[in-house]
């Protein structure tokens, strides 16, 4: 089972981004499910590129994700997933010396809910909202992350995403 999907992405950490001086966004990802009755594993890529002429950069973030899946059988298909994520980021000029180059990759484990629509047994249609970056409460963990929530019952992130597909069974 196999599905190419869309995906926006919202960095909580990073707070507002100047809007007037974008020359170009652009976002695009896949991903590979592989699922059988109530369960699923998920690989997924996306891709985030911004482009800032006014400061001569170029922002890119490429998340790498693996879900497992619990979803409930039928043609609304209501599901849960969570797992690891390597999350890497880069800045490079637009325009000048390439030694400006700077990338990260940071490692954080992921949790979301999400919806799947089969309107036939060969194709359906999905979308989830996932948490990025949770944190457990671990006191070692200098990064400064959103902390936990809800009188600690469930952890803090320190972003999220929406994620809309289509899959094709075969």
């Amino acid at each position: 089972m196999k599905g190419p999907a869309i995906s926006a992405v919202r960095d909580n950490a990073a707070g507002a981004k100047p809007t007037a001086d974008v020359d170009s966004v652009r976002y695009f990802g896949g991903q590979l499910r592989l699922i059988g009755g109530r369960f699923g594993v998920e690989v997924s890529l996306d891709r985030h590129t911004e482009s800032l002429e006014a400061l001569n950069r170029k922002f890119t973030e490429t998340p790498i994700q693996v879900s497992l899946l619990l979803r409930k059988s039928g043609k609304v298909s209501p599901f849960v997933l969570g797992g690891p994520g390597w999350y890497r980021r880069k800045a490079e000029a637009l325009n000048g010396l390439a030694d400006l180059e700077v990338s990260t990759t940071e490692f954080g484990w992921h949790a979301g809910i999400g919806l799947e629509i089969l309107p036939t047994s060969h194709f359906g249609i999905h979308g989830d909202y996932r948490y990025t970056f949770l944190d457990f409460g671990d006191d070692d963990d200098d990064a400064g992350g959103g902390g936990s929530f809800i009188g600690g019952l469930f952890p803090g992130h320190r972003g999220s995403m929406w994620t809309l597909g289509a899959t094709f069974y075969f």
